[in-house]
C-alpha cells in the first residue's frame, strides 16, 4: 500500500457525540478529500468513555459513514486504575506520535483546548524530540466551550495558574483560531484579566494572531430538500408542515428549553401549532415531567442526520431561545444556520453570545430569558406574519448562512501549505 502524501489528523469529540464541533470535524474532513489530502484521520475517543461520561450521544446504528480516505480512530487508554484520566490522553497523544514518525507533511487541527490541544503540542513536542523530525503545521480553534466553561471557570474561582497554561497552550500553535467573533473577543478579555493579574502578554498576543473560523456547514444537505421527503418524514412522525413550532439542539437550561415549553403554555396560538422538542440533554428528563400533562408537546430523541432537516423544512417556526449562563453561552448556533438553510418557518431566538453572526439580520429576535417576548414573538410568526415576509425571511436567512458552507470554511481556515520543519 502506498504511503500518503498528505495527511490531515483532526483531534475531537467526533460521532456519536452531540455537539456541533463533531459536526465541524466530519464537514472538514469530507472536503480535506477534495483539497490534496489523501489520508484523513479523526482522532477521537473510545466509545465506552464517550459514554461514561454522560455525554448525549447519536444512535449508533445510524451514524452516517464517512466517506473512504477518513479514519476514525480510537486509540485504547494506556496504563491501568492508578492513572484515571491521563492513560486515555497518552493512548490518544502516543497514537499521534505514530503517525508524525512517519515522512508525511501533516496538518493537525484540534477542537477544544482541553484537551485535544494539549494531546497535539504534546505529541509533535514528542516527536521532535525523538528525531523524527515531522513535517507538521498545527491548528487550535477555541471552540464555545473552551473560553465560557474551562477559561472562565478558572477566573472566577482565582485558578489563574489553570488559565494561563490554557492560554499558553492556546498559543503554542502554528495557527489559533476562534469559532466566532464573540468567542474571539472573550478570549481576548479573558487573557487581559490574566494579564492583570499575573503580568503575562497574552491579550497582546491573542489580539495579534486569533481570527474567527466559523463552524462549517455541509450546505447541500440543507438545501432545498425534496418536498415528497419532508412529507414523508414529517408523516413518520405524525406531524404535517407548518403545524409545529420545532426546538432541534441539546436538551439544556441554556439552550432556553425551560423558557420555551413556559411560553408555549402562554401563547395564544398553541391550539393552532404543537410543540416538538427534538434532541437529548442533561434537562431532558425535566422538562419531559414539566409537559407530561400537555399531549401537545412532543419529544424526539432518535433524530438523525437525514432527519434533521426535513423536520426543519416542515416547521411554522424554530425556536431556540439560548440564554447565558454560568457554565455556557451560545457562540455561534451551528442549529441556526443549519435551520437558516433549511428554509421553512421564521427563526425566533435571542442575541446571546455569538448567535448574531449565525443569524444576520433574517431572524425574529427577543430578549434572553423574557417568556412572556418570546410567546408573543411566536404568536405573531403564528397568526399575523404575512406569507410574503416569511419568504423574504427565509430568503435573507439562506443567503447569509450560505457563507458558512464547509468549502469556503475550509479554503479559508487550510490557507496555508504545509511547511516542512525547521
Amino acid at each position: 500500500m502506498s504511503r500518503p502524501t498528505r495527511r490531515l489528523v483532526i483531534a475531537v469529540r467526533a460521532d456519536p457525540v452531540i455537539c456541533g464541533h463533531s459536526g465541524e470535524a466530519r464537514n472538514l474532513a469530507e472536503v480535506a478529500l477534495t483539497r490534496g489530502f489523501d489520508d484523513v484521520r479523526l482522532l477521537t475517543w473510545p466509545i465506552p468513555t464517550l459514554q461514561a461520561a454522560g455525554l448525549p450521544l447519536k444512535p449508533l446504528d445510524r451514524l452516517l459513514p464517512y466517506s473512504p480516505g477518513i479514519t476514525v480512530e480510537r486509540p485504547e487508554s494506556v496504563g491501568d486504575y492508578r492513572v484515571p484520566d491521563g492513560r486515555h490522553l497518552a493512548g490518544l497523544t502516543g497514537r499521534l506520535v505514530e503517525l508524525l514518525s512517519e515522512p508525511v507533511p501533516t496538518v493537525c487541527l484540534s477542537m477544544y483546548l482541553v484537551p485535544h490541544t494539549q494531546v497535539i503540542n504534546d505529541a509533535v513536542a514528542s516527536a521532535r524530540a525523538a528525531g523524527f523530525d515531522p513535517q507538521v503545521r498545527t491548528i487550535a480553534k477555541a471552540v464555545g466551550s473552551d473560553v465560557t466553561n474551562v477559561i472562565r471557570s478558572c477566573l472566577r474561582e482565582g485558578r489563574f495558574g489553570a488559565a494561563t497554561v490554557l492560554l499558553t497552550t492556546f498559543l503554542a500553535s502554528d495557527e489559533v483560531v476562534a469559532v466566532s467573533e464573540y468567542t474571539r473577543d472573550e478570549i481576548i478579555a479573558s487573557a487581559e484579566e490574566v494579564d492583570a493579574h499575573c503580568g503575562t502578554t497574552f491579550a497582546e498576543q491573542c489580539r495579534r494572531r486569533v481570527a474567527v473560523s466559523y463552524p462549517p456547514i455541509d450546505a447541500s444537505a440543507f438545501l432545498d430538500p425534496a418536498p415528497a421527503g419532508v412529507e414523508a418524514a414529517l408523516a413518520r412522525r405524525g406531524l404535517e408542515r407548518g403545524s409545529y413550532i420545532l426546538f432541534l439542539s441539546r436538551v439544556a437550561r441554556a439552550k432556553g428549553i425551560y423558557d420555551l415549553v413556559i411560553a408555549y403554555g402562554q401563547m395564544k396560538a398553541r391550539d393552532d401549532v404543537k410543540l416538538v422538542i427534538a434532541g437529548t440533554g442533561p434537562a431532558l428528563e425535566h422538562v419531559q415531567a414539566m409537559a407530561k400533562e400537555d399531549d401537545r408537546i412532543i419529544f424526539l430523541t432518535d433524530v438523525d442526520d437525514d432527519e434533521k432537516p426535513l423536520l426543519m423544512a416542515g416547521c411554522a417556526a424554530y425556536a431556540l431561545p439560548t440564554k447565558p449562563e454560568p457554565d455556557f453561552v451560545e457562540t455561534f448556533g451551528i442549529a441556526l444556520a443549519e435551520k437558516a438553510l433549511s428554509g421553512g418557518g421564521p427563526i425566533v431566538t435571542t442575541l446571546t453570545g455569538g448567535t448574531g453572526e449565525a443569524v444576520g439580520d433574517a431572524a425574529i429576535i427577543v430578549e434572553a430569558g423574557d417568556i412572556g417576548a418570546l410567546a408573543e414573538a411566536l404568536d405573531r410568526v403564528i397568526l399575523d406574519m404575512p406569507d410574503s415576509e416569511k419568504r423574504e425571511l427565509e430568503a435573507r436567512a439562506r443567503a447569509h448562512a450560505l457563507q458558512f458552507d464547509r468549502g469556503a470554511v475550509f479554503d479559508d481556515l487550510f490557507r496555508y501549505e504545509v511547511q516542512p520543519s525547521r
